[in-house]
């Protein structure tokens, strides 16, 4: 889901440096990894500079009582300033002064406070505090600065938030969280009304991509939980997600999480009328192609409605040499052999006389 993740690493970034989305949109064709990494370097740029200047200011604020310092850091400081100080100060010490400040105040700063010490501070804090926080964050619509913290929130905190935050908040925060392997644990505490609402919102929202990156992220157990009580939406809520994936070309995104269905589930979904479409199910193949997702796929097509299979084979039939040889590797390497050859049965002739002149299919040639 690199398409995807290259999206939050560039919002990130651009709330870093205080720029429009779109102005760093050309990061999203570079790789996810050395754009997060960038992030990071920017994050060192951005916080350790003139670090004596806050030193000495975090040295004199030791020496005043936490009340004094919170009404300071309000009246005379300011969010961007005092959260600077926050990151310079003893996490404890910190805490202390956080626990007089109002949530309203303190939510302002957290959207400057250094991001590598947010988990000292919120690890001593008390919940009631982190749920105000969180809440007044979540009423402004700064999804950014929640996936900064959520990833750092207890089990209790977390028990508390959650059922106060509206399905889209859920969605967006999840999209942006710095700690994606905690989303999984997350996504637990969520019972199924609730993931089932989230989904929903999901549709009705346009928050598609959103959504199949939390489900990417969250892996293991709840990628499959979420991938089934997605099946069991409505006809016209499936069809939307495979029409916004199409759309946007997300299949690397969507289709593992497809992977993960049942059968029956499966079948369900080879039956929605986008699946249907010739122009989907061309950018369907062309994106396997891209991506390699051979395994993923192939399960799919042999439960789409005969005309859908049909299709497919048409458009795999006109793949370029790369690309049938790229189907060949994948249907080589995960042992797909006897989901191509149904497909290859399903072309005309000159296609299949084509194939059998190609060295990665010759082997395998099926009469």
């Amino acid at each position: 889901m690199d398409t995807l993740r290259g999206r939050a690493e560039t919002l990130k970034l651009a709330r870093l440096l205080d720029v429009e989305p779109r102005q760093l949109a050309f990061l999203e064709e570079l790789p996810v990894d050395d754009v997060r990494l960038f992030r990071e370097r920017v994050v060192a740029a951005l916080f350790d500079g003139d670090p004596a200047r806050l030193d000495r200011i975090a040295a004199l604020t030791k020496l005043l009582p936490a009340t004094v310092a919170a009404g300071i850091a309000q009246k005379a400081l300011g969010p961007r300033l005092a959260a600077a100080l926050a990151g310079r100060l003893e996490p404890a010490r910190a805490a202390d002064i956080i626990d007089r400040l109002p949530a309203e105040f303190t939510a302002r700063c957290c959207h400057h406070v250094d991001p590598r010490r947010i988990a000292a501070i919120m690890g001593r804090l008390d919940d009631d505090i982190v749920v105000g926080i969180a809440l007044v964050l979540a009423e402004r619509g700064d999804h950014l600065t929640m996936g900064r913290f959520v990833g750092h929130l207890g089990d209790s905190a977390l028990k508390s938030i959650l059922p106060q935050l509206d399905e889209t908040t859920l969605l967006r925060t999840g999209f942006v969280i710095d700690h994606p392997e905690r989303l999984g644990h997350i996504v637990e505490l969520l019972d199924d009304e609730r993931i089932s609402a989230v989904i929903a919102a999901a549709a009705d929202h346009d928050l598609w991509p959103e959504a199949m990156a939390v489900a990417s992220m969250a892996a293991g157990e709840q990628r499959a939980r979420i991938a089934s009580l997605t099946a069991a939406q409505p006809e016209t809520r499936l069809d939307s997600l495979i029409r916004a994936t199409a759309e946007q070309d997300l299949w690397e995104s969507l289709l593992p999480i497809v992977s993960l269905l049942s059968e029956t589930e499966l079948r369900a979904v080879a039956a929605l009328p986008a699946l249907r479409d010739p122009t989907v199910l061309s950018g369907l193949v062309r994106g396997v192609v891209a991506t390699g997702l051979w395994a993923d796929f192939l399960p799919m097509v042999g439960v789409l409605p005969p005309t859908a299979r049909r299709i497919v084979a048409r458009v795999a039939g006109s793949l370029d040499d790369a690309g049938l040889d790229a189907l060949a590797r994948g249907a080589d390497k995960e042992d797909l052999w006897e989901l191509v050859h149904p497909l290859i049965e399903l072309m005309d002739d000159p296609t299949r006389e084509r194939l059998s002149e190609r060295p990665t299919f010759r082997t395998r040639r099926t009469g």
